[in-house]
């Protein structure tokens, strides 16, 4: 069996979650390469962890190595090698689905070279019903993010808008508008809203409410779409990583179960 060569972007909590899960587990389908980061020495840490021994080396030189990206970065990252993937023709895993909405034509663009660009389900569940529904009429879709007001408070946009998260002793909903106005101002923080935009009617069209909550310990996603098929309702709360207490596992879990849908014969939902 041919083995996919794979490149990561991105040695922090995601990034080195995957590649240590890709080397003891995906290593018959697969082989890690190469890594980058803009922090040399994450890279150093993280080889040393590694039976594969990927090179060390910049993400452009990366992509020429590799046949399969997967990009654990940023929103402000993302944008230029995701651009970088598919100008070289490279499929490429994006983890910060934000930038595939804040940068112009990259899915046409990706169309036009044949690149492949692969979205985990990420923090919230349903996506496949989510997908099947945009198939059909879609009337309307709701997300409403609860997080713990700590994890927001020193966003710029919360700052701008004059919103007193540290001293709050109650629930304050910080945001109300579509999924493009929340991904603009939430970059990092609601990459939940691009993924459902991408799965159904575009980010226009997504209503997202996002609640900061000073009692709460986990970060809550509740999603309705009503269609011509039926209403769909669900709900995530989302344990933090123990590597990185911004990041949420099950978005780490993902992650991996779509590498292992690339590489495996087996395809399971839609």
């Amino acid at each position: 069996m041919k083995k996919i060569k794979l490149g990561l972007v991105g040695c922090g909590a995601i990034g080195s979650y995957l590649a240590k899960r890709i080397d003891r587990e995906l290593s018959r389908e697969s082989l890690l390469v190469a890594i980058s980061d803009i922090n040399p020495q994450a890279c150093v840490k993280l080889k040393k962890t590694l039976y594969s021994k990927p090179v060390i080396c910049s993400s452009q030189a990366l992509i020429k190595k590799s046949e399969l990206i997967i990009e654990a970065t940023s929103v402000s990252s993302a944008k230029g090698l995701i651009e970088e993937a598919i100008e070289n023709a490279k499929d490429i895993l994006v983890m910060s689905v934000g930038a595939l909405l804040t940068t112009e034509n990259l899915i046409k663009r990706a169309k036009e070279k044949g690149t492949r660009i692969y979205i985990p389900s990420g923090a919230i569940a349903g996506v496949d019903a989510f997908k099947a529904a945009a198939n059909g009429a879609i009337k309307s879709i709701a997300l409403t993010t609860r997080k713990p007001s700590k994890t927001l408070q020193d966003i710029p946009y919360i700052k701008r808008m004059g919103i007193d998260l540290v001293n709050s002793k109650k629930d304050i909903e910080v945001f109300r508008g579509n999924a493009l106005e929340a991904i603009y101002n939430f970059p990092q923080n609601i990459n939940v809203a691009a993924t459902l935009s991408l799965a159904t009617l575009g980010p226009k069209k997504v209503n997202v409410k996002i609640i900061a909550s000073p009692k709460l310990k986990v970060n809550i996603h509740e999603i309705e779409i009503c269609s011509d098929s039926g209403t769909i309702t669900t709900r995530t709360e989302n344990l933090a990583s123990q590597m990185n207490p911004k990041t949420s596992y099950l978005a780490m879990l993902s992650a991996f179960a779509m590498l292992k849908t690339i590489l495996c014969p087996v395809k399971i939902g839609t």
